[in-house]
């Protein structure tokens, strides 16, 4: 019998501004600058945590963890990324894959390449390809005042 194979797709954008630090896949990646954001604004964790409940045909990001309860003020994403695991295993469903990609002008990511791809297989339990790119000087990422990330993710779901 095939394997039940469910793909979802996530997208995250905050606008960033000076003072702070910025966390990307769970790793430091740039102080004094940071997103506009309740939490600690991981918009590669976000994008991913909403590929993986659309996987699972759940409700958003914004439903498990809502920018509405203090108990997320400044909360670190990953603990979003580990609860929605723990979810979907519960529901049955286990990654496969996940594929990343940020996008921003600044800073350069490619230094921080490897521990963040790390950091997600790590927490995920499957592969993460993580990529960055800019926005080649276009809207508010291209100006440098937001930093945004796409997620597709393949899940595999326990025969019912």
């Amino acid at each position: 019998m095939p394997a039940n194979l469910r793909i979802g797709h996530g997208y995250d954008i905050h606008r960033l501004q000076r003072g702070g630090t910025l966390v990307l896949a769970s790793i430091v990646v740039a102080q004094n600058i940071s997103p506009i954001a309740h939490s600690d604004g991981d918009v590669a964790i976000h994008a991913l945590v909403d590929a993986l409940l659309g996987a699972a045909g759940l409700a958003d990001i914004g439903t498990y963890f809502p920018d509405t309860d203090p108990q997320y003020k400044n909360a670190p994403s990953r603990t979003f990324l580990e609860k929605t695991v723990q979810l979907l295993l519960e529901k049955g469903f286990r990654p496969i894959n996940a594929d990343i990609t940020i996008l921003a002008e600044q800073p350069k990511l490619k230094p921080f390449n490897a521990q963040m791809t790390a950091a997600l297989t790590n927490i995920l339990g499957a592969p993460v390809n993580l990529k960055a790119g800019t926005n080649e000087g276009l809207g508010d990422i291209g100006a440098g005042k937001a930093i945004a990330a796409h997620a597709i993710v393949l899940l595999e779901q326990a025969d019912r």
